[in-house]
């Protein structure tokens, strides 16, 4: 899809929502009178029945707390619903809700939405490998447009953790390893949910989730310890969720670990501490599934009511499924354990969230089956979803130009996700259809090759299942080819929430199939269906081509099958770091030095440094790296003065040309150091980056700004602020990137 296109189609969104939005205006009071004066009429019940969210049937993570979820909802004992969708369904609900309850305040709908609703995006770190923040935004636009016409008020997205393990399944619903990429994607998606106005039908509340450092988990597990310095968590892990902040996301999430001994759901420090007090957050703050009733067997709660009180003390405004702030609050209060003032800030928070929604002028707003029916697959939304998908596939090696493939040669499709739609639209698919509508991959092929007899299609293995019955069919099937393509990876299931492996290969035995494929001779090109960095050492050295194709979403076919023939030229890069194996875990390009750094092949000689005797010790695919069909030369890197002051602003230049034989998006990306701080700093950090376009032979010069406000740290005091000295600026198109200038800043 045509940047042109998509941002005709936010516009028209744009205008939709505004029209529907002024049938609405005027029709209740000023939001501080009206909940105000409805805060007034509620009982203490009422209160903290608006603090409360149980799940309808939908996804289950967790223990579902045992009440009946339809009488506490005609008692007005619940404020949100988890996993009601469809308009027919909460319409139901919410009616349930309204004829029922005294004050009849309307119910709040959250639903998993991550990327996307009916139509599927690719996993958030195949979008994250676009570095395209308009597109980013706009697929969340559609996925909110879509929910909302699904009766859905909100969602729990986006997920800004920072992770450097890719053992944590949960790496693919993130933006990967940095701090300032993940920032920026994270204010685009919440642009894109909550749009200028959350009276719009179209827009939905976004949900900053989970606060905070869940990606550092200990060893990549799910739901594990985390524990660092303030400096650490300032630095890297929170600047993400300030920048949800700034943006005006309207909700947060706390996370299931604990950070420095304490639970993250009654972690003062983090929720009334930093987000609240510090920050200034407005919106209201949301556990995980049950993450108040786990602090029991953390440790830090002796039972159900204890919990509550600390999380309420810590500034929790909901309590997500666990059922203890409608069973033991109340109590609490009685006992003067909590207060009833906390109880009112947190429900003013949830009932400002309402009305901010519109649901208080019209609680089935969001109840229109004919938006349900005419949203839901719009064309236009398809379109974006394939464009999406086409600028994240990243080429990770492209030997002897083996790609793109020529319609004229006779090509083997094998491996066993050839033909899936099952697992393409990835986890977390929300109510993307699996069956029958997503693109497989051999389905996209079809689309492109009209002569049968040059393609063919055999699955030879299974993921997991590692019997041999099929393999040598599809191995004599290859015999007749010109070219190999393999489409192998993980199951949907094994990247996500509880899902961290130790053992990052491929798995089953997909490398063993790919080794009898190498005796045939012939290219073979290896195609990536996965939600995570995988370990590839043997891969890379023998195969031909690799694409990284992640779970491109329900166009996911098309857009391999558009990139295998050149139709599409790949410009995805890379969100996190490939290892060479779980050895080097957690491996990261903005790491420190040592005292005795270790600078590549030219140390060997020199026993004692910071290194591994038995393996390279460079990444396999590093952070911001990834090939084109096409070749950019970079050139002429100026910078505007070596010296700057505090005031002033450095502007660095480069010609970016395109020298190869196809059009193609280049990332161009600068990085600076700080060579000596009052504390140690990082060899290299990303602090720009621009996504351009260039045709065959065009050149174009690439401008950035750097001020004192990019070169800021928390120094030996904790104080964040930047230091005079000297710095190293680079730019290329990758973190790699050797080409540098250097500057001062001085007082």
């Amino acid at each position: 899809m045509k940047f042109k296109t998509a941002l005709l189609l936010l516009l028209a969104v744009s205008l939709t929502a505004n029209a529907q939005k002024d049938k609405k205006k005027n029709q209740i009071k000023p939001k501080k009178e009206f909940i105000s004066e409805l805060m007034a009429k509620m009982t203490i019940d009422e209160k903290i029945g608006q603090l409360v969210q149980f799940t309808a049937d939908g996804t289950i993570t967790g223990p579902v707390a045992g009440d009946n979820f339809i009488e506490q909802i005609k008692k007005g004992n619940v404020g949100s619903i988890l996993n009601a969708t469809t308009v027919k369904y909460t319409a139901e609900l919410q009616k349930m809700n309204l004829d029922n309850s005294r004050l009849k305040i309307p119910l709040l709908f959250g639903y998993d939405v991550i990327h996307g609703y009916k139509t599927i995006f690719p996993i958030t770190l195949g979008e994250s490998a676009t570095w395209d923040l308009n597109a980013v935004e706009l697929a969340a636009k559609i996925s909110a447009a879509e929910a909302a016409a699904g009766g859905v008020h909100w969602t729990f997205s986006p997920m800004v953790d920072i992770s450097r393990d890719p053992r944590w399944g949960r790496v693919s619903e993130g933006a990967g390893e940095d701090t300032y990429l993940g920032s920026k994607l994270a204010i685009a998606r919440v642009h894109g949910y909550q749009g200028n106005d959350l009276s719009a039908i179209n827009t939905i509340l976004a949900c900053t989730k989970h606060f905070a450092a869940y990606g550092a988990a200990e060893a990549g597990r799910d739901y594990n310890t985390v524990d660092m310095s303030e400096r650490m968590l300032r630095e890297v892990y929170l600047p993400p969720f300030k920048a949800t902040v700034d943006a005006g996301v309207r909700t947060f999430m706390t996370s299931f670990n604990e950070i420095s001994g304490v639970p993250a759901t009654g972690n003062k420090f983090l929720v009334n501490g930093i987000l609240k007090d510090e920050w200034k957050f407005d919106g209201f703050v949301v556990t995980d599934y049950t993450g108040m009733n786990e602090m029991i067997p953390h440790g830090y709660a002796k039972d159900e009511k204890h919990a509550g009180e600390l999380a309420l003390n810590a500034g929790v405004d909901m309590d997500m499924v666990g059922g203890i702030y409608m069973k033991n609050l109340k109590k609490s209060l009685s006992e003067g354990k909590v207060t009833e003032a906390q109880i009112n800030d947190a429900c003013r928070r949830i009932l400002e969230a309402k009305y901010d929604l519109g649901l208080f002028e019209d609680p089935y707003r969001y109840n229109d089956a004919k938006r349900e029916k005419e949203v839901t697959y719009k064309k236009e939304y398809l379109e974006a979803a394939l464009d999406v998908a086409n600028k994240s596939l990243v080429l990770l090696k492209n030997g002897n130009n083996t790609l793109p493939l020529k319609k004229e040669q006779k090509v083997a499709f094998v491996g066993p996700l050839i033909s899936d739609e099952f697992n393409i639209i990835g986890s977390w698919a929300a109510s993307g259809d699996r069956h029958g509508f997503a693109v497989s991959v051999e389905e996209g092929i079809n689309k492109i090759i009209t002569d049968k007899s040059k393609i063919s299609f055999a699955k030879g293995v299974e993921i997991l299942d590692k019997k041999r019955d099929m393999m040598q069919a599809a191995i004599d099937n290859a015999k007749k080819a010109d070219v190999i393509v393999a489409v192998m990876g993980e199951f949907e299931n094994m990247t996500g929430e509880a899902a961290s492996r130790t053992n990052i290969d491929l798995p089953g035995i997909q490398k063993e199939f790919l080794a009898e494929l190498k005796k045939l001779g012939k290219p073979i090109v290896l195609v990536l269906l996965n939600g995570r960095p995988l370990t590839l050492e043997w891969e890379n050295q023998n195969m031909d081509a690799i694409l990284e194709a992640w779970w491109p979403g329900t166009r996911g076919g098309d857009a391999i099958a558009q990139t295998l023939y050149g139709i599409n030229n790949p410009s995805g890069k890379l969100p996190m770091t490939f290892p060479r194996n779980v050895g080097q875990i957690p491996l990261y390009y903005n790491h420190k030095s040592t005292g005795r750094p270790y600078l590549g092949k030219a140390d060997n000689e020199q026993k004692y440094k910071s290194r591994y005797i038995d393996v390279d010790n460079s990444p396999l695919y590093e952070f911001g790296y990834g090939l084109s069909y096409t070749n950019f030369t970079y050139s002429n890197f100026k910078i505007s003065s070596p010296k700057i002051n505090f005031n002033q602003k450095l502007k660095a230049t480069v010609e970016v040309s395109n020298t190869g034989n196809f059009d193609g998006e280049e990332v161009v990306q600068l990085y600076i150091r700080d060579k000596v701080g009052s504390v140690t700093r990082p060899v290299k950090e990303l602090k720009g980056f621009q996504k351009i376009f260039l045709k065959k032979g065009e050149k174009k010069t690439i401008e950035f700004e750097i001020s004192s406000e990019d070169l800021k740290f928390y120094g030996i005091d904790m104080q964040f602020a930047a230091e005079p000295g000297d710095f190293e600026i680079f730019v290329g198109g990758t973190s790699a990137t050797d080409m540098k200038l250097e500057f001062e800043l001085v007082k």
